[in-house]
């Protein structure tokens, strides 16, 4: 593999303010005639992002010369770690792991790395596993801003409900501290919470229709993706609530965007996941070639300090839709205003 750490890409690691390549001397000449390989293995497509996270990082993995084998485990642990072992006899030189369960795969972690296999926790920590790298975004503000949104879009009777995702994932108990710590210092009551198994979004539908009784009074629902923000938001629209009970979520997904300019949410925080992405699969193709890395934060695995880089989040409301997801190009300005443009 040419190792081609081209100036675009070395500026967007320094951007992070997180992380950064180690300096080396670009090897403009070398080729390797085996190209690297990289196992990607994702927990589900069922959160809408995944696609775009998946797409820039192969087509950035690509450029440096890069194979990216990519695993879909549909959101069974089971099937994560099958393809993890999979992997591993492929003998691939780094994995990238979404993982499903944060506490389920220490023990095939610790098998890809006795194979000499570098491991890149990708957005989601794996928790006393001792990876090389954990590259995401910083979950606790996602709460807190999604916190301090509804604190300003105003919460008369001071309560509010939260449907999370599942407990498995490491970064739902992040974006809960968050938003909490907003909450208690506002006076906010949490009237109710529910974690949704495998992010499955009909599970909040299904939640508000069988607790109609938190709906006397509410003020607002705090989504823990847009996903779920769907469903909230359908089943509220059923009971002619949509727009009198505030809604927050995350992920910055089109339906979410289209629902903000149309006054039925209030914000959705968006995450830059080219920058992760393309972060991620250079730091890979970088580890790939036997090179260090160097970080400038740790994060606690819960048994180790694991090197990390760590992406800034940004709320998106109405306000500024347009600078920071039209002019980004991340949703299209037709489409985000399909519902109330002529």
């Amino acid at each position: 593999m040419k190792k081609r750490l081209m100036l675009f890409v070395v500026c967007l690691l320094l951007l992070t303010g997180c992380g950064r390549l180690q300096e080396t001397e670009p090897e403009e000449d070398q080729q390797d005639d085996t190209p690297v390989q990289i196992g990607l293995v994702f927990d589900s497509f069922v959160i809408e992002r995944w696609q775009k996270d998946r797409d820039v990082f192969v087509s950035t993995a690509k450029e440096y010369g890069a194979e990216v084998n990519v695993q879909n485990a549909n959101g069974d642990i089971d099937t994560q770690i099958s393809q993890i072992r999979y992997l591993i006899k492929k003998k691939v030189d780094v994995l990238v792991v979404v993982c499903i369960d944060s506490d389920g795969l220490a023990d095939v972690i610790t098998e890809a790395k006795d194979a000499g296999i570098r491991v890149i926790a990708y957005d989601r920590m794996i928790k006393n596993a001792d990876v090389d790298l954990y590259i995401s975004f910083d979950n606790e503000k996602v709460g807190t801003l999604m916190g301090e949104a509804l604190v300003q879009a105003g919460l008369p009777n001071k309560k509010v409900l939260m449907l999370s995702g599942p407990t498995a994932d490491n970064n739902v108990s992040q974006v809960e501290k968050g938003f909490c710590t907003v909450m208690g210092e506002n006076g906010i009551e949490i009237v109710g919470s529910m974690h949704a198994d495998g992010w499955k979004p009909e599970l909040a539908y299904d939640y508000i229709n069988e607790h109609p009784e938190l709906l006397d009074g509410l003020d607002a629902i705090m989504c823990g993706n847009d996903s779920l923000a769907t469903s909230a938001v359908r089943a509220l629209a059923e009971k002619r609530l949509a727009s009198k009970i505030r809604i927050v979520g995350q992920d910055a997904e089109l339906e979410a965007c289209q629902r903000i300019v149309e006054g039925t949410q209030v914000m959705t925080v968006y995450k830059p996941v080219e920058k992760l992405a393309q972060a991620a699969a250079v730091y890979a193709c970088q580890m790939a070639g036997g090179e260090g890395i160097s970080t400038d934060r740790t994060e606690y695995d819960g048994t180790y300090d694991v090197p990390a880089v760590v992406l800034e989040p940004i709320a998106v409301n109405a306000d500024n839709m347009q600078d920071v997801i039209i002019n980004s190009g991340f949703h299209l300005e037709e489409e985000v205003y399909l519902n109330v443009r002529d």
